[in-house]
Order: structure tokens, then C-alpha cells, then sequence
């Protein structure tokens, strides 16, 4: 009888060793991969940062996909000569775009000279953010 209750004692011993082993390994932290923004470089499109003509229609073409969580929300600010940004389009992201979308983003530059910095920000449903920028130099 008492080897039955050592060996018994010695199974719930490593029963639990082996439990909370699995309990730590398991317990790595997240990596919040935030999503992934792509700029359109096909003819038309503007995908890097460039200057222009004042008045000139710029088309920007962005890809979207989410890398863990769904997609969220997309916006799109701009920000003259430095100053301080300001949202242009916002929009919240729902059904199946929740994992990918495209937009294709027209403006048309002040007529005057100066910087104009466009940034694509999206969010996921974690609250991770990405963001591109590209800035216009206007003459």
C-alpha cells in the first residue's frame, strides 16, 4: 500500500510540474503586428513623395491588409508646411473590408507654394496603428 501512495503522490508531483509548465509556455505575450498600408504605384498614381504644380490633381492608391486583428477604421490627413494635421477622410471599416481593402484617394494641391503631407493612418480592431505619409512639394 505505501508504494501505491508514493507512486500516486509521485504522478500528482509531475501532473502539476507538467501543468504549470504548459501554463507559462502558453502565456507569451502578444506581438501586435499592426496592419499593412501599400501605395498603388501603377500609372496614375502617386506613391512617393514628389513635387508638383499648384492646383495639380493627385490620385494616391492605397492597399490595406490586416496582418491578426480586423480592420477597423482608415483616415487620411494632411498637413500644410509643417503645421499641425488635419483629417480629410474618415471612415469606419466593416464587413468583409475587415480584412483588405483598396481606396484610391483624389486631391487636389493648394495654389500655392509650399508642403503638403498626406498620411493614411488605419487602425485594427486591437487598437494597432500604421501609418504613410507622402509629402507633396508644391511650387
Amino acid at each position: 500500500m505505501k508504494s501505491i501512495k508514493q507512486l500516486s503522490s509521485s504522478h500528482l508531483v509531475v501532473a502539476v510540474l507538467l501543468s504549470a509548465s504548459l501554463a507559462f509556455s502558453s502565456c507569451k505575450k502578444d506581438e501586435h503586428i499592426p496592419p499593412n498600408i501599400t501605395f498603388k504605384t501603377t500609372a496614375g498614381y502617386t506613391s512617393a513623395d514628389a513635387t508638383v504644380a499648384q492646383g495639380d490633381a493627385i490620385l494616391f492608391g492605397i492597399d490595406v491588409q490586416k496582418t491578426e486583428d480586423e480592420l477597423s477604421t482608415f483616415d487620411v490627413s494632411v498637413s500644410f508646411d509643417g503645421g499641425s494635421a488635419s483629417s480629410i477622410q474618415t471612415e469606419a471599416i466593416s464587413g468583409t473590408e475587415q480584412d483588405g481593402f483598396d481606396r484610391d484617394v483624389n486631391v487636389t494641391t493648394r495654389n500655392q507654394a509650399g508642403t503638403e503631407k498626406y498620411t493614411f493612418t488605419v487602425t485594427d480592431r486591437d487598437g494597432n496603428i500604421t501609418q504613410k505619409s507622402i509629402t507633396l512639394t508644391v511650387q
